[in-house]
């Protein structure tokens, strides 16, 4: 199972995240993931604005020479999906084919986590369907440029079936109680193709560790969603 990093620029700025990626590179882990989110006030004791997520892989990209580099999850409703991909055949180029393209479908209208979007005067689609359609559409954009690895972040059999259908990977909350479910719908739909099953935990959940063993994971995100000098 392979290892990763997860980094928030919600909690830290382009220094302490530079030196952390330079860290994380030499002590071997496979990729570092970041936010795409605009209020760094969406997490607990995030105090920032965050960096925008392209922009920083772009500028990790040119900083770095081995580590693989991604979005845990660009959002497909914060750019229009020829934006988004351009922006990741970018940074697929200057890090000389290191990134893997994490998307997501992002929040409903009505959640806590549109804040943002709403303050942006950003537009969500109202329904379900149309947010899946979304995240398809952008697969569809991404498979024009570069052969860059497709994951899709779900939290929904829905999306999970999407996911083993159209793109080359599935991730999932290891602390949500239908990880399996999620994992398994992912796989059946991917068949017996390549598709890589992935999850993330927090650092410190062992819990999560342990579930990652269990469901036979190809790769664990630790995610740390704190100030790193804390």
């Amino acid at each position: 199972m392979l290892l990763d990093i997860q980094l928030s620029s919600a909690h830290n700025d382009w220094p302490e995240l530079l030196h952390a990626v330079l860290q994380a590179e030499a002590d071997g882990y496979d990729t570092t993931w970041v936010l795409d989110h605009f209020d760094g006030s969406v997490f607990p004791n995030g105090d920032r604005a965050v960096l925008e997520c392209c922009t920083l892989l772009g500028a990790l990209a040119a900083a770095t020479t081995t580590i693989g580099l991604g979005p845990l999850v660009a959002n497909v409703a914060n750019r229009h999906p020829a934006v988004l991909a351009a922006a990741a055949s970018s940074a697929y180029r200057i890090s000389g084919g290191r990134l893997r393209m994490g998307i997501g479908a992002g929040a409903a209208p009505d959640m806590p986590w549109a804040r943002e979007h709403h303050e942006r005067g950003i537009p969500l689609l109202p329904e379900l369907a149309q947010r899946h359609a979304a995240v398809v559409r952008q697969i569809e954009v991404l498979r024009t440029i570069e052969p860059m690895p497709i994951i899709v972040g779900v939290n929904s059999t829905e999306l999970a079936t999407i996911a083993g259908t159209y793109a080359d990977g599935v991730n999932v909350r290891l602390s949500s109680p239908h990880a399996a479910t999620y994992l398994a719908a992912a796989r059946e739909a991917a068949g017996n193709r390549p598709f890589e099953a992935s999850g993330w935990a927090a650092t410190h959940d062992a819990a999560g560790r342990e579930k990652a063993e269990e469901l036979r994971l190809d790769r664990l995100i630790l995610s740390r969603l704190e100030r790193l000098d804390a």
